[in-house]
């Protein structure tokens, strides 16, 4: 009797990419070293990319070329993010940002920029087009963040952006920053269910409320339920530690809370909720 083989086609999903937000190692270390140093450190313990910082570029001329090549060579992945504002104050689409972060972001070979909407509003509709038109040209995936200020870092105002660019022919994914809605006495688990199926990058943020602040932490020390956060959002897009990063081993530290994310993803996986398509 002859044997029949039947074809069994896998549906596990490949593990999630964890990347390192290179804001983790802290503001003075980074300008210090330089994010071409950390970015090393990074992939040496294990990080699938980096999300390079704005505002933690000394010289960006010859950091953004250096940081290209070495996580290319490498055959990882890159995520540019930029400090300033889509939209202004009085909701006039900042132009000069936008050309300036599409610039930065092309020259360190990244697919994805990460913004906040600042100040959008009514008066931004118009400007919609605009931005749409600006993206399409340069080839660049823009995720909008929700930031630690009210105007764009509520989930009213997110909700309100991501309505009218859909509306209006633009459909944009979300970094969606576990730890930012603290600060704006947002409840992340809300924001997770409302918005992860706009959801495409993943900023992983403990948190501990001091007397008059809000602090980022490392998960495990968290006071806010973040495994039920992360189980509310997809497992299926890059997932960054975006939390204090130190230690006197510091390769060791950054390894170690690598594998740990990555067990959560994959402890996740199948759990969270799939991805909406984004038209184009």
């Amino acid at each position: 009797m002859a044997a029949h083989l039947t074809s069994v086609t896998s549906t596990t999903q490949p593990p999630t990419p964890v990347l390192i937000s290179l804001s983790a190692f802290g503001a003075a270390e980074v300008r210090r070293h330089g994010q071409q140093w950390f970015s090393a450190l990074s992939l040496a313990a294990g990080a699938d990319g980096v999300e390079v910082r704005s505002e933690l570029l000394v010289e960006p001329a010859r950091e953004l070329p250096a940081i290209a090549q070495a996580v290319r060579t490498a055959g990882k992945s890159l995520v540019f993010s930029d400090a300033h504002h889509l939209w202004g104050a009085d909701g006039t689409l900042n132009m000069p940002a936008l050309e300036r972060a599409l610039a930065a972001t092309q020259t360190l070979g990244a697919a994805r920029l990460k913004m906040a909407i600042g100040g959008f509003g009514p008066t931004s509709h118009r400007s919609l087009d605009e931005l749409q038109a600006r993206l399409q040209a340069s080839g660049t995936e823009l995720l909008i963040e929700n930031d630690q200020t009210a105007a764009a870092g509520t989930l009213a105002a997110l909700q309100d952006f991501f309505s009218t660019a859909n509306a209006q022919g633009l459909f944009l994914g979300m970094t969606f920053d576990m730890g930012n809605w603290h600060w704006t006495g947002e409840c992340p688990l809300q924001a997770a269910a409302a918005l992860a199926p706009q959801v495409r990058y993943v900023h992983c943020k403990g948190v501990q409320r001091l007397p008059q602040r809000w602090v980022a932490v490392p998960l495990t020390e968290s006071g806010a339920p973040w495994r039920a956060v992360l189980r509310a959002l997809p497992t299926d897009v890059p997932w960054a530690i975006e939390y204090p990063l130190a230690g006197d081993d510091l390769l060791n530290v950054t390894r170690r809370e690598i594998e740990q994310l990555r067990g959560v993803a994959a402890s996740t996986a199948g759990v969270a909720p799939a991805r909406r398509p984004i038209l184009t």
